[in-house]
């Protein structure tokens, strides 16, 4: 709206009846929420061409709420949100709230209930949320670091063509990391409770190795249990290594050095993840990353 024009709707105002302020009122206080997402958006963005990356592009009307620009160099358009996983999402006055959601660790079906959409958005919204949590975990940790292993059940929820014979309802999978029915997980955490955890193909060397030279430190004391394979990628890290065994009941050496935090959060992880009664396996990701950020950020739920 033009200045002249807005100042021609200000001395109109005065001209509304009560039940007329009182819906102008509810109908402002409605679009808080929205207004409050796009400056959150807007001032956390540089102006930058997605697609040639050239800056200082010009200001084009709004899009959806939010300030379009042109690129000078290419003639592309783009808004704040354009090439990320919120593009294209809708009902921007409900995007706290469904964040609130997130935290809460609601279902599906509970967190589209508390901001008023379809299942099926809400499950969209869900997914394009923990894009950047998914993808943010500690690329560093230092001191006494804890490794462990977890294992979640292969799941093929949600897709109708199944590359195995169906399981009934409610079977039990006994057997761990064995064959194609469990998915290993490797957690790593450090004493400051930095996290960082990977996906599996096998607990092997050959799968843990890479990522855990990717993050750890010269100096780290390692602490695992008494799986060789642990052994073997502290020999070939160089680093110190500290196994528990615990076939043997011995839990903690040297008063300092045990794995009982990173089987904390383990046992955390397995018991938040009970309420959503499994999590296809192509989604895992994205909920250790939820996980990660509750445990770093939004509290233990």
């Amino acid at each position: 709206m033009k200045a002249t024009d807005f100042r021609e709707w200000l001395e109109k105002i005065s001209q509304l009846n009560r039940r007329q302020k009182e819906q102008a009122k509810h109908y402002l206080s409605e679009a808080k929420p929205q207004a409050v997402v796009v400056k959150y958006l807007e001032d956390s963005f540089e102006p930058s061409c997605p697609v040639c990356q050239a800056d200082r592009p010009h200001r084009w009307g709004h899009q959806a709420g939010l300030q379009r620009f042109r690129c000078c160099l290419c003639k592309h358009t783009f808004t704040a949100i354009s090439g990320t996983p919120l593009a294209r999402l809708r009902h921007k006055e409900q995007w706290l709230n469904y964040s609130a959601a997130l935290i809460e660790g609601l279902t599906v079906r509970a967190s589209g209930r508390q901001c008023g959409i379809d299942k099926n958005t809400s499950f969209r919204w869900r997914h394009r949320f923990l894009t950047l949590p998914a993808a943010t975990k500690a690329n560093h940790l230092q001191g006494i670091i804890e490794a462990d292993e977890t294992f979640f059940p292969s799941s093929c929820k949600g897709q109708r063509h199944l590359n195995r014979p169906p399981r009934k309802r409610g079977k039990q999978i006994h057997v761990r990391s064995t064959g194609k029915d469990q998915v290993p997980v490797l957690v790593v955490r450090d004493r400051s409770g930095a996290t960082a955890d990977f996906m599996l193909n096998a607990p092997d060397r050959k799968t843990i190795e890479p990522p855990l030279r990717a993050i750890l430190a010269k100096d780290a004391i390692f602490c695992s249990d008494g799986a060789a394979v642990y052994r073997s990628v502290a020999h070939s890290l160089g680093i110190t290594h500290r196994p528990v065994n615990l076939s043997a009941g011995i839990r903690v050496i040297a008063g300092v050095y045990h794995i009982q935090n990173v089987n904390a959060y383990d046992s955390r992880l397995k018991q938040w993840m009970k309420r959503f009664h499994g999590v296809a396996t192509k989604y895992l990701e994205n909920y250790l990353g939820w996980r990660r950020w509750l445990e770093r950020w939004g509290g233990h739920n």
